[in-house]
């Protein structure tokens, strides 16, 4: 059994900004809890900026950031907090996350609680790490970039429906999306020459993980992590139902990716190229249009984490060790 990681020193005090999107799936409810649970926890003077639509979004955070926060926390989902990251790679600013969206991926590989009150709690009590950011032509995305038949379940995954069935919409956007599915051809470059081009056809999808979860809790790979300096590449091809329905039992663990009708390797950068262009999800979003280079911003961001998080495990010596070895 593993030890138990040992608890880092309480994170100093700092000045907070909170940015809530009470357009999210638990934005509106913890809008009204917030100011007394952020009194509880001795963060009474943090600066509270709520918006209620994803065109907001970006303004407000530039409005956050400019008044020099020490700590800039968001309130949503994933595409809200992948926005934040975005503002703040390769800043001092430090990033917190309360999660109230409905998948809430880059929290889960975080191990930072649901329960919202834990969560702000976490923010005073927790540990500063760092971790990796992934970024497609220059975007940020924390969890996984991806196009194919993830971008037909984010077409479908309409706000009511999430709000109607929480996670379980997840898996009947992708039932409606495999209906609708047309494979595609991929070739994938590697511009540092650690892997030779790989030509695949028939495809269902293709992923470039950052993170370690994605799609309400599945995993990108058996030991996908948010701060090995790697992104985790797979293709999916078409093949038979009975493929599909293997690998989906496999896919909580990230095990599929040793099915025979899954390619994986890892990289810290790869180009994919289509036939037509393809459009890209990143972190829920779509985003970005193929052909795109997708690479790997190494230890970007500074993350608030419960003391007990093994998220970023691999921080510190062992990950300057395999960055010389």
């Amino acid at each position: 059994m593993a030890p138990e990681p040992t608890p880092g020193p309480p994170a100093p005090r700092r000045r907070t900004t909170v940015v809530l999107n009470a357009g999210s799936r638990s934005g509106a409810a913890a809008r009204d809890r917030l100011p007394a649970l952020l009194a509880r926890h001795d963060l009474a003077d943090a600066r509270v900026l709520s918006v209620t639509t994803g065109a907001e979004l970006a303004a407000t955070l530039e409005r956050a950031l400019a008044e020099g926060p020490d700590l800039l926390v968001v309130g949503g989902g994933d595409g809200s907090v992948s926005c934040a990251a975005d503002r703040v790679a390769g800043s001092d600013v430090v990033l917190g996350v309360l999660p109230l969206g409905t998948a809430n991926d880059f929290a889960r590989t975080l191990e930072i609680p649901s329960a919202l009150e834990q969560a702000v709690e976490h923010l005073a009590t927790g540990k500063v790490v760092d971790v990796d950011l992934g970024r497609c032509d220059g975007r940020g995305f924390l969890n996984v970039a991806s196009l194919g038949l993830s971008v037909g379940v984010t077409q479908r995954l309409r706000p009511g429906l999430k709000k109607r069935l929480g996670p379980l919409a997840y898996p009947v956007a992708t039932l409606g999306a495999y209906r609708g599915h047309e494979p595609f051809t991929a070739r994938l470059e590697f511009p540092d020459g650690d892997h030779d081009t790989l030509a695949l056809h028939d495809l269902m999808q293709v992923a470039v993980g950052n993170g370690r979860h994605y799609g309400g809790g599945n995993a990108v790979a058996p030991n996908a992590s948010v701060d090995d300096h790697l992104l985790d590449v797979y293709a999916i091809e078409r093949g038979r139902l009975r493929d599909h329905v293997s690998i989906a039992r496999f896919l909580k663990d990230g095990s599929f990716v040793e099915h025979e009708k899954v390619h994986h390797l890892t990289t810290r950068r790869v180009r994919v190229v289509t036939d037509e262009p393809l459009p890209v999800n990143l972190d829920g979003e779509i985003a970005a249009t193929t052909p795109a280079t997708f690479e790997v911003q190494r230890n970007a961001l500074h993350v608030v984490v419960p003391q007990t998080s093994r998220a970023a495990e691999l921080d510190g010596p062992r990950a300057a060790a395999a960055d010389h070895g």
